[in-house]
């Protein structure tokens, strides 16, 4: 028989995951401490959803004979694995503070002097964590919340706060329901509390975002136990800020790092002052095995490389805060994908971030880090994240960045950025990424692409000088000599058989855009635009 406390805690993770990430938005569009960078929804989604994932792969690989104490202590490593963010990695600590508690008595029910006893070891778990706790933070919340649950066993008596024999389990639910929903209650008035503690909530008028993800997780655990689908404990939605702080006078660097260190003898205490030297907001927690490591800074290889000989750096995430900043401004509710394109030309950053992008700039040469497309990626508010690499120089640093991050990330087979700006156009950030880059493949299969450079140097068949203006089609020279005839030979072979020929000017052409589109046969659609890029005067695509 299935241990029937093993079972209703996977009914309530399961609601409290469902509750917070239908509401994630509304958590990330609250953050403004300590960086506004929109993201605490996200983390704490993640977390829970690693704990539901662990709880899914226990079930299906050692069936309904698992022990409770193994359980727990698989959960508490689960969300140290999955947490991502200063809100991730303290909720991973809650979430252990509890699991403990629970493991150290194996033979007693969960019932609600246990529950009590887990919430006040959480909220310890929780303040030790953090080098410099912050009141007005998800902090204060935890320990409101065990405070609540000390003080309503105390008003209760004997006969409701400990299981006799013979309770069914439908009574059980509802005892520990009735407490959780005390502990709820409790939470949601002290996360209304926080702008009276934190003065950078204060003058944005909001609550704490990671304080009320926590109310909204327990909501949807007591929804679990009474087995609502929507919480009867209806937490009321929060307005996002009065105004947009780019990021707290605490924190003055660009990347949010998160990662973990697997090895022997880790005393992550001993890890703080390289740390530190690199950048603030460091949260080290685990063990001597397994360590979870969060660190704010301007040289993310150089937090890598402060652990290198000591452990395994795995699970990577490396998010720009200044980018996330900026996508929070143009999140579109319920979006569940997103897309990343490497863009070279402030034209084209423009066409790209109009039509919803994320971009990631390539510089002249399309050559960006893979730590810049990780920061991509993980700026983007959605499920799902598509990267168009949009040069064959990039394809395999956004390869890396889809292996190294624990984000749901499709690379497509793009290689131009005019290909990669005519298959956006097919994105629909609703759809599940599966879809969406189906789609843009078949785009991108359907498409044609050329353009029109000044050579670099004479050619070795002789038949063009550094200077002369080169036609290219699908990646073979197709004309070359003077501007002009150059580049009404290449939109000629181009548009054999097309509908739409977008033109993308680049510095330095030397035609004005207008005389170019003339160039475009009569019955094709000429889409033209100023996209700016260096070393191509004219980039080309139909369809």
């Amino acid at each position: 028989m299935p241990d029937p406390s093993v079972v209703r805690f996977r009914r309530v993770v399961e609601t409290a995951y469902a509750y917070l990430d239908a509401r994630r938005d509304e958590v990330n569009d609250l953050n403004v401490y300590p960086v506004a960078d929109g993201d605490t929804g996200d983390n704490m989604a993640l977390t829970m959803r690693a704990v539901l994932a662990e709880l899914d792969r226990i079930e299906s690989e050692e069936g309904e004979e698992v022990d409770r104490t193994e359980v727990v202590h698989a959960v508490a490593r689960a969300a140290l694995m999955g947490a991502r963010g200063n809100s991730g990695v303290i909720l991973s600590q809650i979430v252990r503070g509890a699991a403990e508690e629970l493991a150290t008595r194996p033979g007693d029910l969960i019932d609600p002097v246990l529950v009590a006893s887990a919430f006040s070891a959480a909220a310890d778990a929780a303040y030790d964590s953090v080098r410099n706790p912050a009141e007005g933070t998800m902090l204060t919340v935890a320990r409101a919340m065990a405070n609540a649950a000390t003080m309503h066993l105390a008003r209760l008596a004997d006969g409701d706060i400990s299981f006799s024999a013979g309770l069914g389990q439908g009574q059980q639910d509802e005892m520990l329901a009735a407490v959780l929903e005390a502990i709820t209650r409790a939470g949601e008035q002290a996360v209304l509390r926080t702008p009276e503690q934190l003065d950078v909530l204060a003058e944005a008028g909001v609550v704490d975002a990671g304080a009320h993800g926590l109310v909204l997780i327990l909501a949807g655990m007591v929804a679990g136990l009474r087995g609502e689908e929507a919480p009867e404990v209806e937490i009321p939605a929060q307005a996002p800020p009065r105004f947009s702080a780019p990021e707290h006078t605490d924190s003055r660097y660009r990347w949010c790092v998160n990662f973990i260190v697997e090895g022997q003898g880790l005393d992550g205490p001993s890890f703080e002052r390289p740390l530190r030297e690199l950048g603030d907001s460091i949260l080290i927690v685990g063990d001597e095995r397994t360590l979870r490591v969060h660190v704010h800074t301007d040289d993310p290889p150089g937090a890598r490389a402060v652990f290198a000989g000591r452990g395994t750096v795995s699970q990577v995430d490396e998010a720009d805060m200044r980018a996330q900043v900026a996508e929070r401004e143009r999140r579109l509710a319920g979006s569940r994908c997103g897309l990343v394109a490497v863009v070279s030309g402030s034209g084209l950053r423009d066409l790209y971030e109009g039509l919803g992008a994320t971009v990631v700039d390539g510089g002249e040469t399309m050559n960006p880090s893979t730590d810049e497309l990780l920061a991509g990626i993980h700026s983007v508010g959605a499920e799902g994240v598509i990267v168009l690499p949009n040069s064959s120089n990039v394809v395999l640093a956004a390869e890396q960045a889809a292996e190294l991050t624990d984000r749901e990330a499709r690379v497509l087979d793009c290689t131009s950025q005019q290909a990669g700006l005519v298959a956006m156009v097919e994105l629909d950030p609703g759809a599940p990424l599966a879809a969406n880059a189906d789609r843009l493949s078949e785009a991108l299969a359907e498409t044609r692409t050329g353009a029109v450079a000044p050579a670099a140097r004479d050619d070795s068949e002789g038949r063009f000088v550094r200077g002369d203006a080169v036609g290219f089609v699908d990646g073979e020279v197709i004309a070359w000599g003077g501007a002009g005839s150059t580049l009404a030979a290449t939109i000629a072979t181009l548009a054999d058989g097309a509908e739409i020929v977008t033109i993308v000017e680049g510095a330095g052409a030397p035609i004005s855009l207008d005389e170019v589109t003339g160039l475009v046969a009569d019955g094709i659609e000429a889409e033209a635009h100023r996209g700016g890029q260096p070393l191509y005067w004219w980039l080309l695509a139909s369809q």
